[in-house]
C-alpha cells in the first residue's frame, strides 16, 4: 500500500510539476496578447500613415477586438472546457464582473459627449476579459498564460522600436504630441517587462534581447510616474525573493545603473525643460490642479458617479491639454462610479491581494506582489481611461493561474 502511495506521489509530481517552458504555444491566444498591447498605435497609425482621422484608428481598434472575440469564440464551440469551474468562482473574477456591470449599467446616467462611442469602448472593455475567459476554459492555463504574454511582450517591443523612430517631442520625451503620449509608452513597456520576469522565472525562452530594448525605452520615454512605479515593484521583488541569486541582483542593480549614467545628460536636460515648464498639466502644479478640478467634480455626484467614458470631450482642457482621466487612479473611479467605484476598487484590489497571499511558491507570490505595487504606486499619479490600472483581462487570467497553482500543492500535499 506504501509502495503505491509512493508511485501515485511520484506520478503527481511529475505531472503537476510546473514546468511553462513546455507548454504549448496557442496561437489564436499570442494574437490577443500582441493586440491587447499594440493597439495603442492604431490612431497614430491611422493619422500618420494613411493620413486618416485617429478616430478610424479607434474604429479599427476596436472592430478587431469584436472579430477576436467572434473568432476565439467560434473556436470555443464544441470544445471540452480544460479549467474547472472553481476558476470561475474566484472573488476577484467576481468582483471583475461586478465591475464591467455596474460600469455597463452607468451608460444609463453616464454624462458622455457620445453615447454610442461610450457604448462602444464599454463593449471593447467588456470584450478584452471575455476573450481571456473564454481562451482559459478551452486550454490549459499555463498554455493561455505564457501565450498571452508571449504576444503581449511582442506588441510592446513593436510599440518601443516605433516610438525610437518618431521625432522627439519638444519636452525630450517619447511619443507623439497629440496620438501617442509617453506615459502610454512608459506604462505599456514597464508592463511587458513584468511580464517578460516572469517567462524568464518559469525558463521559458530566451527574453534578454526584449527586455533590454523594454527597460531603455521605458526609461527613455521619461515617464516618471512609471518609472517610479517600476523601481518600486522592481526594489520589493530584488529585497524579498530569496530565490534569485545575490550575483543576479548584482547585475541587474548595475544595468541600471548604467542605464542611468547613459541617459544622464539626456535626464539632466529634461528636469531643466520640466522644472521651467510653468503650471502645465504634466508639472506637479498642474497635476495638482486636475485632481482639485475632478475632486470638485466628482462630490457633485458621490453615489454613483458621472458614469463611464464622462471624462473625454465633458471635462473642459487644461490650458492646452484635454484630459481623458484624472490621473490618479481612486479619485477617476470616484468621479466616474462615486462612492461604489471606490468601493469596487478597494475590493478588486483587495481580492487580487487576498488570492496571491494564498500561492505556495514564495517566490512568484513576492513576484506577483510587487507587480501589484507597482500598478498601485503608479495609480497615484496616472490611471486608465476605462479599464482599472490592472487591466480587468489580467486579473481574469491570473486569478485562473492562482487557482491552478493552489490546486497543484493540494494534489502535491
Amino acid at each position: 500500500m506504501s509502495a503505491n502511495v509512493q508511485a501515485a506521489s511520484a506520478s503527481a509530481l511529475t505531472l503537476h510539476q510546473p514546468r511553462v517552458s513546455a507548454a504549448a504555444v496557442i496561437p489564436s491566444a499570442g494574437v490577443v496578447g500582441f493586440y491587447l498591447s499594440f493597439r495603442l498605435f492604431f490612431p497614430l497609425l491611422a493619422v500618420r500613415v494613411f493620413g486618416q482621422d485617429a478616430q478610424d484608428g479607434v474604429i479599427l481598434s476596436l472592430a478587431l477586438n469584436y472579430l477576436l472575440f467572434i473568432l476565439v469564440a467560434f473556436d470555443a464551440v464544441g470544445r471540452p472546457p480544460y479549467a474547472p469551474r472553481s476558476v470561475f468562482r474566484l472573488p476577484c473574477l467576481r468582483w471583475v464582473l461586478l465591475y464591467l456591470g455596474f460600469s455597463g449599467i452607468s451608460l444609463f446616467w453616464s454624462v458622455t459627449a457620445s453615447l454610442p462611442a461610450a457604448a462602444a469602448f464599454w463593449c471593447g472593455m467588456a470584450t478584452d476579459t471575455a476573450i481571456v475567459l473564454l481562451l482559459l476554459r478551452i486550454a490549459p492555463v499555463d498554455s493561455v498564460v505564457e501565450s498571452l504574454m508571449r504576444g503581449y511582450i511582442w506588441g510592446s517591443c513593436a510599440i518601443a522600436i516605433v516610438a525610437w523612430l518618431l521625432p522627439t517631442q519638444a519636452d525630450l520625451r517619447l511619443g507623439d504630441e497629440e496620438l501617442l503620449g509617453p506615459n502610454q509608452i512608459g506604462w505599456s513597456c514597464a508592463f511587458a517587462l513584468f511580464l517578460v520576469q516572469y517567462l524568464i522565472r518559469r525558463k521559458s525562452g530566451n527574453w534578454i534581447m526584449q527586455a533590454l530594448l523594454l527597460a531603455v525605452t521605458l526609461l527613455r520615454s521619461l515617464s516618471k510616474t512609471t518609472i517610479i512605479a517600476f523601481l518600486a515593484g522592481q526594489a520589493y521583488i530584488l529585497l524579498l525573493d530569496r530565490s534569485m541569486r545575490r550575483r543576479t541582483k548584482v547585475l541587474l542593480i548595475a544595468f541600471a545603473l548604467l542605464v542611468i549614467l547613459l541617459f544622464s545628460h539626456l535626464l539632466a536636460d529634461y528636469y531643466v525643460v520640466y522644472t521651467n515648464a510653468g503650471n502645465q498639466a504634466e508639472t506637479l502644479t498642474g497635476r495638482l490642479g486636475i485632481w482639485l478640478y475632478f475632486l470638485n467634480e466628482a462630490v457633485q455626484k458621490p453615489w454613483i458617479g458621472h458614469g463611464f467614458h464622462s471624462v473625454w470631450k465633458v471635462i473642459p482642457p487644461f490650458n492646452e491639454f484635454e484630459a481623458r482621466h484624472a490621473h490618479n487612479e481612486m479619485l477617476q473611479q470616484f468621479y466616474a462610479y462615486g462612492a461604489v467605484g471606490v468601493f469596487m476598487l478597494f475590493a478588486i484590489y483587495g481580492s487580487v491581494w487576498r488570492q496571491l497571499r494564498r500561492l505556495a511558491d514564495p517566490s512568484l507570490r513576492t513576484f506577483f506582489f510587487g507587480m501589484l505595487l507597482f500598478v498601485v504606486v503608479r495609480g497615484f499619479a496616472d490611471t486608465e481611461a476605462f479599464d482599472l490600472s490592472l487591466p480587468l483581462w489580467f486579473i481574469a487570467m491570473i486569478s485562473a493561474l492562482i487557482e491552478r497553482s493552489r490546486n497543484r500543492s493540494e494534489v502535491l500535499a
